[in-house]
């Protein structure tokens, strides 16, 4: 891609209930080079749209591109400011020949999976395993990365010694805000949070709502329109469209407000070890000779509802 456009297109092409990545080429430059990489998010708090983990690398001794493109902490940036830079990332040649990047767009109904299934996932993990799991995608690639900078909020050095452990030949670090001390994680945090904002203004609601990025705002719980869309959009019966995160607590209470009650009975955790000769109730209504399945009904198809396996 390379230009904005592109990129709203390729957002647009992508289901907004499923984690995808975004990226540049890489360039043919980073392979034979020592390369920095930096690492940051966006989207970590807000209780509307997708949190996004970016990385961008390029050579040690290309620091200038860095400083030439005005790159600094996305949040101390316009949102005009931020598409100004990324554009340029995207079009100039010298950004496309020295600057590499990735991106990865974690859904909203990945995140709530997450912290809501039995074994507990929690935002640190899920932060965490998109963060090794982009910086290993960049060394597959063929980069040849030396050093890495990785901006968190939780304490650095656990996160640091866990990443030294996993890539033990590069040299890493990890610092509270280090996307306005490292040029190269400030470029990851621009990447993070153009692709972020963008991916807001092109969800499409497969629940069927006619509504534009304009109607909810930035997604935190302190914005009035994230505030009006969370206390309007929300199904007596099916909660919120796929843009909320159920498991925020901000969409909680107003569940257990305006939500209808819904009782859970407790599963045994074990099924095998009791009635392990008795049949599902569903076998004597299931015809046996029958080779395919049924195709799901239009109402579970349209509010994107998938069966579930208890014991899973």
């Amino acid at each position: 891609m390379d230009d904005l456009k592109a990129l709203e297109e390729y957002l647009k092409s992508k289901d907004n209930a499923e984690n995808f990545l975004s990226s540049s080429e890489i360039p043919s430059i980073c392979k034979s080079e020592a390369c920095m990489l930096g690492v940051d998010e966006a989207g970590r708090g807000p209780v509307l749209g997708p949190m996004v983990y970016g990385v961008a690398y390029c050579p040690i001794n290309q620091k200038k591109i860095l400083e030439s493109l005005g790159c600094a902490d996305s949040k101390a940036l316009t949102e005009d400011k931020r598409d100004e830079i990324f554009k340029k990332m995207l079009s100039e040649q010298e950004s496309i020949d020295n600057i590499g990047w990735k991106a990865e767009v974690i859904s909203p109904k990945y995140i709530s999976n997450s912290m809501y299934r039995r074994a507990k996932h929690s935002l640190n993990e899920v932060s965490m395993n998109s963060a090794i799991s982009l910086i290993q995608m960049v060394l597959d690639g063929g980069v040849n990365l030396t050093e890495i900078y990785v901006d968190t909020v939780g304490p650095p050095e656990k996160y640091q010694a866990k990443l030294s452990e996993i890539f033990p030949n590069i040299k890493i670090t990890v610092a509270k805000k280090a996307d306005s001390i490292y040029l190269i994680v400030s470029a990851a945090s621009i990447v993070a949070k153009v692709t972020r904002d963008h991916a807001l203004r092109m969800w499409r609601f497969k629940e069927g709502l006619d509504i534009d990025h304009t109607q909810f705002g930035s997604g935190y719980p302190g914005d009035p329109l994230t505030k009006k869309f969370i206390r309007e959009q929300i199904d007596h019966i099916f909660g919120y469209p796929s843009l909320v995160r159920f498991s925020w607590s901000t969409a909680e209470l107003m569940l257990q407000e305006k939500a209808a009650v819904c009782t859970f009975e407790d599963v045994d955790e074990s099924p095998n070890k009791k009635n392990a000769g008795t049949k599902s109730i569903s076998n004597f209504f299931s015809p046996k000779d029958e080779k395919k399945s049924r195709k799901r009904h239009k109402f579970f198809q349209e509010r994107c509802l998938k069966t579930t396996n208890a014991f899973e």
